[in-house]
């Protein structure tokens, strides 16, 4: 497993980082994980509108998941805190959202256990003296 640690000051340094981060991952799963108010959102927001998405982005909280298409690929960003267990993912139609061809980034992974595919990439933000600290883990599987 490749780890990279990173301190980010403020929100448009989380953001500088999704855009770094949409430079080297095209598809597969990310898992964001963090406490509430980490980033994760903020996190996703740089990455899609690095990858040419214009509009808001949102956390998907209550909704689940949110889909967006970006040059006709398709990009999902969820979070699941709100599931209480792994079928619940499953009853939503989960499966049906990890394409080969897409890029899902997924918020408190945790929540759907074995349920998720393995990651390319697993971020964690940790509040850390008056910014967060970002840490990279790319596990050897998903390396080039």
């Amino acid at each position: 497993m490749t780890t990279e640690t990173l301190w980010l000051a403020d929100d448009d340094a989380t953001e500088a980082l999704g855009a770094a981060l949409a430079e080297r991952v095209n598809n597969g799963v990310v898992w964001l994980q963090g406490d509430l108010g980490a980033g994760k959102t903020t996190l996703v927001r740089g990455w899609l509108r690095a990858l040419g998405h214009v509009g808001a982005v949102k956390s998907p909280t209550y909704t689940i998941v949110e889909p967006y298409r970006v040059d006709d690929r398709p990009i999902y960003h969820f979070d699941l805190y709100r599931l209480a267990d792994a079928e619940e993912l499953e009853m939503i139609g989960g499966r049906d959202y990890f394409d080969e061809n897409a890029l899902c980034l997924v918020e408190w992974p945790q929540r759907a256990g074995a349920a998720l595919p393995k990651p390319t990439l697993v971020v964690t933000l940790t509040p850390s003296a008056g910014g967060r600290e970002a840490t990279l883990n790319f596990p050897e599987s998903a390396q080039a």
